[in-house]
């Protein structure tokens, strides 16, 4: 298994055309549903932030760090992009980064951009978008307002559970169409062991940014808007 296909970025020829063909629409279909809901979402103040976690993201994914002697990870960024500025905006970001890297730096494979989009921008952001709103509620019961500490320590657990169920994301992928030889029981130990580290670095750093942003200009963490809003209110 190539380093590439570890990060996430999965590569052509991994899983047949049939599931290749049915996950694009899937992402087609959600992010077309994220883009007309993302509207709840962003406003004068916001729209420039969600520039900047774009361009963010692509930035740190194209830096890897070592997790076992030759495997190495990147930052998926779902998390931090739904706590900054919202899930649906946060899956648009995610997308946007991995369109421009399939198409202009070949990191990932275009057969495989759905099923990437699948994996990073809607389990991804979906999981540690929940994962972070119900910590974040939890603390906010015990404190009014939670500390830079509590904020760090929600990110980095929504980071983590984000990145491990983005990698089983593909696994049930490969389930449904894998086109290579490696047992389906190899490929999900092998992923979630080294998703679940890939999930530390990512959660270190999806902590400290959060903990930078929130200190600085709390007003524009999605998270701490989201958190104050009456629950009618659509996130």
């Amino acid at each position: 298994m190539s380093v590439e296909f570890t990060a996430m970025h999965m590569s052509d020829g991994l899983v047949n055309a049939p599931t290749s063909v049915g996950f694009a629409a899937l992402a087609i279909a959600v992010v077309a549903f994220c883009g007309w809901r993302a509207r709840t979402e962003l406003d004068e103040r916001t729209v420039p932030l969600a520039g900047l976690v774009a361009a963010f993201i692509f930035a740190v994914q194209m830096i890897n760090f070592p997790i076992l002697p030759g495997v190495s990870g990147h930052l998926l960024g779902g998390a931090l992009a739904a706590i900054l500025v919202g899930p649906y905006t946060g899956v648009l970001c995610i997308t946007i980064v991995l369109v421009v890297q399939s198409l202009l730096f070949a990191d990932g494979g275009i057969t495989a951009l759905g099923m990437n989009i699948t994996n990073m921008g809607l389990i991804g952001v979906a999981a540690g978008y929940s994962t972070a709103l119900v910590l974040y509620t939890l603390a906010r019961r015990r404190q009014s307002e939670p500390s830079a500490a509590i904020l760090g320590a929600v990110g980095f657990t929504s980071a983590l559970v984000g990145t491990v169920c983005a990698s089983m994301g593909f696994v049930i992928e490969y389930a449904i169409g894998g086109a290579a030889p490696t047992s389906l029981s190899t490929v999900a130990t092998y992923m979630l062991g080294t998703h679940v580290l890939i999930g530390i670095g990512e959660g270190v750093i999806t902590a400290v940014t959060v903990m930078a942003v929130a200190r600085s200009r709390p007003d524009l963490v999605y998270l701490l808007r989201r958190s104050r809003q009456p629950a009618a209110v659509a996130a």
